[in-house]
Parts: C-alpha cells; structure tokens; sequence
C-alpha cells in the first residue's frame, strides 16, 4: 500500500497529526517535497514535537523515516532538530532515518537572499517564512546547487580528485551568487570558507544517514512494506495550482509523492486529504472566507491557531466549501480526514462558506487566482453543537449538530469524510464508520 497524506487548503491543516496517528499503520513514512518552512505539531504520551523537517513518523519506533530527494534541507536545521528529539528520548539512528543522496542543501545564503528580498519588498511582501525555501528551489533548477551525496567528497579518505572538484563547485557557486548578495543587494559577500566548513561541519555529522533511498523504497515496496507519503502545505499553496504567486516553490500535490520521494515507477494506492473544520492560512495572499475583528480573535484563540514553524498569528474563517472542493480535486482525494472539530465546540452557530460572489455572480467553481481579490464569501449558518467533543471516540458519541455539520461538509465536497479528530492528543480522534 502507498498512500498520500496531503493538505486540502492554504497549509497547516494538522498533517502532522494525522501521519502520527496513521502512521502505526505503516512501515515507511516518507517527506517528498519542502523544507523547514514545514511545521507539523505532534502531541503524544511523550509530550509536544514540533517538526520542520524530518518526517512525522520519527515518533514511531518501528517506523523507518526517509526524506526524499524532492525535499530541500537546511543541515544545520535537521541537526539541531535530530539533537533536540534525542534529549527527548527519540530514537534517530542510520536504520529508522534515511536520508536522499539527491535531495538538495538549503544554505545559510538562501536564508539570506529571502530576508533582503522580503526586505525589500517591504508592503509587498509575500509572506515568507525567511527560510531560504524559493531560493534554494531556484538554485535547484539552475543547476547550481549543492546535493546531499556530494558531502561524500568531503570524507577523510575521499578521493583527492573529488575533493578538488567540489573545492571548485564551491567557488563557482559562490562567485556566481555574489553576483547576486554582494553585487546587487550589497550585503557582505560570502565567503568561500564558510561555505565550504558549512558543508564539512555538519555534512560529518549526516553523511551515515544518507543513502540511495530509491533502493530502499523500491525494496520495501517488494516486501511488501506500507508506505505513507507525508506532503509539506496544502493544495492552494502548491507552484502550479495554488494562489500563485502566494504559494509555496515546490509541488504538494499527491501526484508528485512518487516523484518527490524518488520512486516515480510506483502508483499510489490512495489519497488522504486532511482539511479543518474551519479556514485558516498562514502568510500573505487571497482568502476570501477570511474573518476579521471579533470573530477571527474568537476563532484563532479557540483554535491557537499562530505558525509551528514561524509562531505568526494564522488568518482564520469558515469552513470554505469551493476552497476545500477544489483542493480535494487537486489531490485527488479518495478519503478525508476532519481535523480540529473540537474547536468549533463554543459555538451556537456556525458559519460556512459556500459559493463566492464574483462581480455579482455567484459562482461555486475556484476561480483564477487573480480573480480572489474581487471574490466576495457567501455565507449559510448551520446550528451548533455548543458542548466538549473532546470525550467522543465513536460516531454515536457525538452530538446531533456536530455529526450533520460532517455530513453536510461531506456532502458539500463530494468525498467521504473518514477520520475526525476532536483534540490535539494521539487518542483523540474518531473513525467514521
């Protein structure tokens, strides 16, 4: 079995959580794209983790955790993040993570590159995290990045031929970026030997995770081996088909989990869309169902809805039925799973959103992301449920109102709600039968 877990709408729809949850299931679990603008929130008997890179399956101890090569990562990021689970009590070794000899560096000057621009965008910002995550995916696709596998040059013992070659790449690229830094933001210029004990110093220390994990894939794929692939973001912040240019610079689709975790011979066998009961997004862009004042401060407290990766107060709305249709279409959803119920429990009634309003017309299909700013929400209320979830395990045990608010999204976007959770803990949560 490969199964997808993706993001329905703008990112932060609890992945996370579900891949902790899902993940007993299964025997591999696999990132296959971003970086550590990712922030998926686990809480389990252990306490809260929060993880920006490595796979949300590292808090399983029979589960092995690979990052694929469609990945970018920030070495000194994933070190730091490894070392803190350790103190915890996490097991992190060669055997349970894995590491793509493909996957790409994320380097102190992408970081660099993406706080001046954003800088100098100033009221035109779009919204980064400041994490280097456009500009290193930049770098990728002009050939003139640096490759996890390359590290291997850097070994004692490594051939002194592959030792000058990298030598070389490192000042090329450096003599092409500062082109860039140095030349045209006229920042300080980077410096050769700091890139070049960036990459010894902490590639020392992840050079016995890294590996073919194509090889590893495929044979566990052979034995057969579950495998979940575990997206960063959702659909709406996708490069292709998100609000562009308010999007993430990688593909989050499900489609391209075989591609972004190195096996794009393997199909997938289904699709698991996560999305909240309610709206909310993080960063800069159209959101049309979005709440303001009194109402957004009730649902953003109610839901502590501020970025796991960035701690930035999140946008919030209502549920949006032609956001969340359009998203399950994207990822090709076969089943969903229903995240943060429990924070609607409040609420006497509840909105949702169900059609835009679009210079006077009513439209229910997503429009051209040029088209949202001028996109007005069209709101119905239903009846709240107004009592603590959090106790219910079974379908039976929710209320009236909160089990017609699943069936009426359920019905609204056309895929069967699967899953439903009703609080942040590893056991909460309800299989709809």
């Amino acid at each position: 079995m490969l199964t997808s877990i993706c993001g329905i709408n703008w990112g932060d729809e609890g992945k996370g959580r579900m891949v902790d949850l899902l993940s007993e299931e299964y025997d591999v679990v696999c990132r296959y794209q971003g970086g550590n603008n990712a922030g998926h929130t686990v809480i389990n008997d252990r306490g809260e983790f929060i993880l920006n890179l490595l796979p949300s399956g590292i808090l399983r101890e029979d589960v092995v955790n690979v990052m694929g090569p469609g990945m970018v990562i920030d070495i000194r990021h994933l070190v730091c993040e490894m070392f803190k689970l350790i103190e915890k009590g996490v097991r992190i070794t060669p055997e349970n993570l894995k590491i793509s000899d493909r996957a790409i560096i994320t380097m102190p000057y992408h970081v660099r590159q993406d706080c001046l621009e954003e800088g100098r965008l100033a009221d035109k910002k779009f919204g980064s995290t400041r994490r280097g995550i456009a500009y290193v995916y930049a770098d990728k696709y002009m050939k003139k990045a640096f490759r996890m596998g390359e590290l291997k040059a850097l070994r004692k013992g490594a051939p002194k031929e592959d030792f000058a070659a990298f030598q070389q790449k490192i000042h090329d690229i450096v003599e092409w970026k500062n082109l860039t830094i140095a030349d045209g933001y006229k920042a300080p210029a980077v410096e050769e030997e700091d890139v070049f004990n960036y990459l010894k110093n902490f590639g020392e220390i992840l050079d016995p995770f890294v590996c073919d994990t194509s090889v590893f894939i495929n044979e566990a794929v052979k034995q057969g081996k579950k495998v979940m692939f575990e997206a960063q973001l959702g659909a709406l912040r996708d490069i292709d088909f998100g609000i562009y240019p308010y999007t993430s610079s990688s593909s989050t689709i499900a489609a391209y989990a075989p591609i972004g975790a190195g096996v794009p011979n393997l199909k997938l066998t289904n699709s698991i869309g996560i999305m909240k009961a309610y709206s909310s997004c993080v960063g800069e862009g159209p959101f049309t169902c979005e709440y303001f004042g009194e109402p957004a401060e009730r649902l953003r407290q109610a839901g502590g809805e501020y970025g796991a990766a960035t701690g930035r107060p999140r946008r919030v709305g209502p549920f949006d039925v032609v956001a969340s249709r359009y998203g399950i279409r994207c990822q090709g959803a076969d089943e969903i799973a229903l995240t943060k119920l429990d924070v609607l429990d409040g609420y006497e009634e509840i909105e949702i959103c169900t059609a835009y309003e679009l210079n006077g017309e009513i439209i229910h299909e997503f429009p051209f992301p040029d088209q949202l700013d001028k996109c007005k929400p069209v709101f119905e209320t239903v009846k709240g449920w107004n009592t603590d979830l959090s106790a219910c395990r079974k379908a039976e045990d929710l209320p009236k109102e909160a089990l017609d608010y699943i069936r009426l999204l359920e019905k609204l976007c056309d895929c069967k709600i699967k899953y439903v959770s009703v609080g942040a803990k590893r056991e909460q949560y309800i299989v709809m039968e």
